[in-house]
């Protein structure tokens, strides 16, 4: 790719740096940027010896390496003047010169690397050397001693051996704290431009929202949080989606750090893809890193998509994750779930067939509800079909969820009828009910203002209900939710006045907001906005 990079940008780009994924740097790129300037008016590739004898052929019987100058080049850190390749005919140069040498050579060693160095053997006067703490090589045939010994500060590490971090160095350990030390640093405050390089502005629409808002107000930390754009890591780990199967569903779900427990259980529940987003401090994203490497239910699993959605503000973002986790689905439907809850062990299959049954493919607009329960019990058996969980139901070990504290959020699913039911059946909307549901992926999306605790997901059963879709519950189908210690949102919803204040000043913007674009359909939401009456 590094070869052809004057003909894929754009050509009115003059200049870019090109970076292998595996260096660690220790200083401002700016840096870097500012040896453009030590350019002769015929230099146009910058680049660090190679910290080898590779090139040299000496480090084996029968090694044949392609030619370079003297100890060649490498190209993991690289600066091209794309404007001049582009007048010096480049692809011809280097296509010229591959073809030539390939004659004699079977194939490259170093990839685009061996190519470089065989052109600038042919035509020295192409590159500039860099100073050689721009490009610490730290491969297994190292010399890069000589360079850093003598060093005031390096300024990049490369990794270049394939052992990577577990390279056999005298002086391995200080360079992986170097490189750890920067994996634990908080990414966020590299947006303030620390280094002398100032940020971008915000959008304009941005920069005024936040300038309205008033520290002195009593909602401040929800308004600001609303705002705040979260950096993104999307599939923080290798994803391989599987083949798409007849109406397949992903189930969607979000989590902190202190429900990565809950990650090798649902796994082992639900054997489809998921899409999750995960809402971590840069250092707990390496802690979930390894995590999932020293897991072997979950390594082995290729078809859960992580988003790393970094930390920022004082409030949960929690609609905000269900949109990350929503935005990359690749399945048609999604079971929009929540970490603490485990589905029953046949509700994949289960969900794709009823999907195939009700013929949703055919555009029919419906949201399949999946019956919620709960267990007080941390240790409990796990009921493998329908009429376990109503016996356990009925020796009070599984109660329907949220029955004592929050009762309207579920009872129009109507637990009664689902006992006997043996067809799906329709319920009506109400008001506060929050199901967990199964809708196309094109679905709309969850509401972004609800930061915290409360209404998030009520709010997007009253969207769905507003665009008309019919709520559809499944009788063979159930989630349960296993008892875990109170976030720290719900615990500042209960015990914190102001906190439902602010809740309830979003909910009538939410409103306010149905009314302007459903005018009078959605008067009768209206009655949603009563004070809460308990936890949603």
């Amino acid at each position: 790719m590094k070869l052809v990079l004057p003909g894929v940008l754009p050509p009115d780009l003059v200049r870019v740096i090109v970076l292998d994924t595996d260096v660690t740097f220790a200083s401002d790129i700016a840096e870097l940027w500012a040896l453009f300037a030590h350019f002769s008016d015929e230099q146009v590739i910058g680049l660090v010896e190679n910290q080898s004898d590779w090139y040299l052929g000496n480090l084996w019987r029968n090694h044949r390496p392609w030619p370079a100058l003297g100890r060649g080049f490498n190209t993991g850190v690289i600066l091209l003047r794309l404007d001049r390749l582009r007048q010096t005919g480049w692809e011809q140069m280097w296509k010229l010169t591959a073809t030539q040498e390939l004659v004699t050579l079977p194939a490259t060693s170093l990839a685009d690397q061996d190519i470089f160095n065989a052109v600038i053997k042919g035509h020295p006067g192409l590159v500039q050397p860099l100073p050689c703490v721009w490009n610490v090589q730290l491969s297994d045939h190292t010399l890069a001693e000589r360079c850093y010994l003598e060093a005031a500060d390096l300024k990049v590490i490369h990794w270049n051996s394939p052992k990577k971090l577990r390279v056999k160095n005298k002086h391995v350990a200080f360079f992986r704290n170097l490189y750890l030390t920067f994996l634990e640093y908080d990414g966020n405050l590299l947006r303030r431009g620390l280094f002398g390089c100032p940020s971008p502005p915000s959008p304009e629409a941005e920069q005024r929202a936040l300038a309205q808002l008033n520290e002195e107000d009593v909602c401040f930390e929800f308004r600001q949080q609303q705002l705040t754009v979260h950096r993104v890591h999307l599939t923080f780990l290798p994803h391989e989606p599987t083949l798409s199967r007849p109406h397949d569903v992903t189930l969607v779900a979000h989590l902190s750090m202190d429900r990565l427990q809950m990650l090798e259980v649902l796994c082992r529940h639900w054997p489809g893809p998921m899409s999750l987003a995960l809402y971590l401090t840069d250092a707990e994203a390496q802690q979930f890193l390894r995590f999932v490497e020293a897991s072997v239910v979950l390594s082995a699993r290729s078809d859960v998509a992580y988003h790393v959605v970094y930390r920022e503000g004082p409030l949960y973002p929690i609609n905000q994750l269900r949109n990350v986790a929503l935005a990359q689905v690749l399945t048609p439907y999604v079971f929009l779930s929540d970490i603490d809850f485990l589905p029953s062990y046949s509700l994949y299959d289960y969900l794709r067939a009823s999907i195939g049954e009700l013929e949703l493919g055919g555009g029919r607009k419906a949201a399949l509800v999946v019956p919620a329960f709960e267990t007080l019990h941390y240790h409990f058996t796990f009921p493998s079909s329908k009429a376990e969980l109503l016996a356990l139901l009925d020796a009070g070990s599984l109660s329907t969820f949220r029955y004592h504290e929050w009762p309207q959020g579920y009872a129009p699913t109507d637990y009664a009828r689902w006992r006997e039911a043996q067809a799906p059946y329709r319920v009506q909307w109400a008001a506060d009910y929050e199901p967990y549901v199964v809708v196309p992926r094109d679905c709309p999306r969850y509401d972004p203002r609800f930061v915290g605790f409360g209404w998030n997901k009520v709010a997007h059963i009253v969207e769905l209900d507003a665009q008309e879709y019919e709520l559809l519950v499944l009788p063979e189908a159930f989630t349960i939710h296993l008892p875990h210690t109170p976030s720290l949102d719900i615990s500042r919803f209960r015990s914190n006045p102001t906190y439902r204040e602010c809740l309830q000043a979003l909910k009538d913007e939410f409103h306010q907001d149905l009314s302007r674009r459903y005018g009078a359909a959605a008067l009768k939401y209206l009655t949603a906005l009563q004070p809460p009456r308990g936890p949603t």
